[in-house]
């Protein structure tokens, strides 16, 4: 009995080892497989040049997201803003945003502008020409972004969601206890939850690799303010005269008011420290030459005894 097994183990080892090199030399001959049943355009996808075609057609096929920002300094603002208005409704776009403000230097004003369009990917070269066409391109960036695998990745887990989906439902429509029912439902309510939020991700990756974004920052040209630069010794007696006079006139004028300004504050709080200054002369600083005069008078009593007689008291 063992010797029967034995043999039939040799046997099925050798059975093996026999359709390997069948599958391997089947593998390895292209004409064999061709001959054994295979067309001829399988047979040409094998030598590459169907390959070729393929790899050009999923280049072509790669979802990229294209951003762009570019300042351009313009001479007439409105015109320029028209223009890429109707640029982009031309080539089927929209404006996104927009911002506009408005400076000014000595009597002239100037505005400044940020713009954002949305123009379907295949006509964003064409706009890009017609924003620099319109002035001076200061700063210009670009941005390419592939978002291929992250588009697949959002598929897939879309499509693996829509499937735990159905059979979720399978459950719930065999589950009989209302604990299983209740538990079924909390998971498909899930479950469709995410299965929203997935399909948002991938509408709003889809509506970025549709439509490019263009970001045109417009600057219009600032005016030119023309400052006297004449020296002041070149101005005339009689002008310069005027000028000062005009100048006391003013100088005069603020005194007036800022005294006028000043009047109630020393009413209010000058009197008072007017008055406290008196009282405090009087009773402090009033007293103190009187004891220094009783001293010194005491002192001076010798010395008028001292003074030596005069000649008519003598006589």
């Amino acid at each position: 009995m063992q010797r029967n097994r034995a043999l039939a183990a040799v046997a099925l080892a050798c059975l093996l080892v026999l359709a390997g090199c069948t599958g391997a030399g089947n593998g390895g001959d292209g004409a064999t497989q061709a001959a054994l049943g295979g067309d001829e355009p399988d047979y040409e996808q094998a030598t590459g040049t169907p390959v070729e075609e393929d790899s050009a057609a999923s280049a072509s096929d790669r979802m990229r997201i294209y951003t762009a920002r570019l300042t351009v300094r313009v001479e007439a603002f409105d015109a320029s803003r028209s223009n890429l208005s109707a640029a982009v409704d031309a080539q089927g776009g929209y404006v996104g945003s927009s911002q506009i403000s408005t400076s000014e230097r000595g009597d002239e004003t100037y505005r400044d502008g940020r713009f954002t369009y949305r123009v379907p990917a295949e006509n964003y070269s064409a706009f890009l020409d017609a924003a620099r066409a319109e002035g001076t391109v200061v700063h210009e960036e670009e941005n390419v972004q592939d978002v291929t695998g992250q588009h697949a990745d959002l598929e897939a887990r879309l499509a693996n969601l829509r499937a735990e989906r159905d059979r979720l439902r399978e459950l719930y429509e065999q589950a009989n206890d209302t604990e299983d029912v209740l538990a079924v439902q909390r998971e498909l309510s899930d479950v469709q939850g995410e299965i929203e939020s997935t399909e948002a991700r991938l509408e709003a990756l889809e509506n970025r690799v549709a439509y490019a974004t263009v970001t045109v920052e417009l600057r219009e040209e600032r005016p030119d303010v023309d400052y006297d630069t004449d020296n002041w010794y070149d101005t005339g007696v009689v002008a310069a005269f005027l000028e000062s006079v005009d100048g006391a006139i003013v100088a005069l004028r603020a005194l007036v008011v800022g005294i006028a300004y000043a009047l109630p504050y020393l009413i209010a709080f000058g009197v008072p420290l007017f008055a406290l200054g008196i009282v405090f002369k009087r009773f402090v600083v009033g007293g103190r030459p009187s004891i220094r005069g009783g001293d010194a008078g005491d002192e001076d009593e010798p010395s008028s005894e001292a003074e030596p007689p005069s000649d008519d008291e003598s006589e």
